[in-house]
């Protein structure tokens, strides 16, 4: 078991999917034995919501409380977090910080795709294209553990996951 906290983040804000995290993730934590922890799904199953943004037809997360429901899974370690905001979890809780980035056309035609149009598909290409979350990132956590990672290609997914699990490997040997 990994410990106390080895996590790989990997996130979007304000909230585009299609950058690739949750396949990233996954399979990750396929190759990886860690475990896996959508925080989307967490807070639909566990209804953590504050309330609903009609602009942008979604819930609006209970920050505090995903918080609280995560912590004594976060105590355990060896868990990969896939979220799309990163600036209210605990820096305690991370050894190290992906960001995924997807060059916009091709993110803009993975959003089309799953039905993204107007406000909220201009305002999610446009975070990629302004680095919005790598920029929160590096002001959430210590710079030396925020990377950003390409990802357009399955060629791009499998370089990450080789990547990944060569820094897992590693970190293993000098915290073990």
């Amino acid at each position: 078991k990994l410990s106390p906290y080895l996590v790989l983040w990997v996130f979007w804000s304000p909230g585009t999917p299609g950058v690739g995290k949750t396949t990233l993730g996954k399979e990750l934590a396929s190759r990886a034995g860690l475990s896996y922890v959508n925080v989307g799904d967490l807070a639909k199953e566990g209804q953590l919501y504050e309330g609903f943004d009609e602009e942008y037809n979604c819930p609006i997360l209970d920050e505090d409380r995903v918080v609280d429901e995560l912590e004594a899974r976060m105590s355990e370690g060896g868990v990969i977090v896939d979220y799309h905001g990163c600036d209210f979890f605990p820096e305690r809780w991370f050894h190290i910080v992906f960001v995924l980035r997807t060059d916009s056309s091709c993110l803009y035609d993975r959003l089309q795709s799953r039905g993204y149009t107007g406000k909220k598909l201009q305002d999610n290409i446009q975070c990629e294209i302004f680095q919005t979350l790598y920029e929160e990132a590096m002001l959430s956590y210590k710079k030396e553990i925020v990377h950003q990672l390409p990802s357009n290609t399955p060629e791009d997914l499998e370089r990450n996951l080789d990547q990944i699990m060569q820094w897992i490997e590693q970190w293993m040997k000098d915290n073990n």
